[in-house]
């Protein structure tokens, strides 16, 4: 399977993240331009790819997660507790070939992201 997925964790609950909307762009003259914006689902991916294989090219893209709301919608959790609000993940396709996976793991006090299978 080629093109773009991903999917939010939140680990400070180890449970997927439901309702987080993300933000897809791709870079075209030195600028990004918003291509779409999706939503997670139940089990913390989008219902479909972000990008699919077929339509996969060559250059750089970025996936903005909102995960500040999320965040602010779980119990215990205040807006001072949130040290990253909406983290950015600038990337790559150099082969439209390979699956590239972007997950994105969340708690109130850090993001992280890797490059999933």
């Amino acid at each position: 399977m080629a093109g773009i997925t991903t999917h939010v964790l939140d680990a400070d609950r180890g449970r997927p993240a439901p309702g987080v909307r993300i933000d897809f762009s791709v870079m075209e003259d030195g600028a990004w331009r918003h291509v779409k914006s999706v939503v997670t689902n139940a089990d913390g991916r989008t219902d479909a790819p972000i990008l699919p294989g077929t339509e996969a090219k060559i250059g750089q893209y970025q996936l903005e997660f909102h995960i500040d709301a999320y965040l602010k919608g779980k119990p215990g959790v205040t807006e001072t507790d949130i040290f990253v609000d909406n983290p950015v993940v600038r990337f790559s396709v150099a082969d439209v070939k390979q699956h590239y996976h972007v997950p994105m793991l969340c708690t109130p006090g850090n993001c992280t992201t890797y490059r999933g299978s």
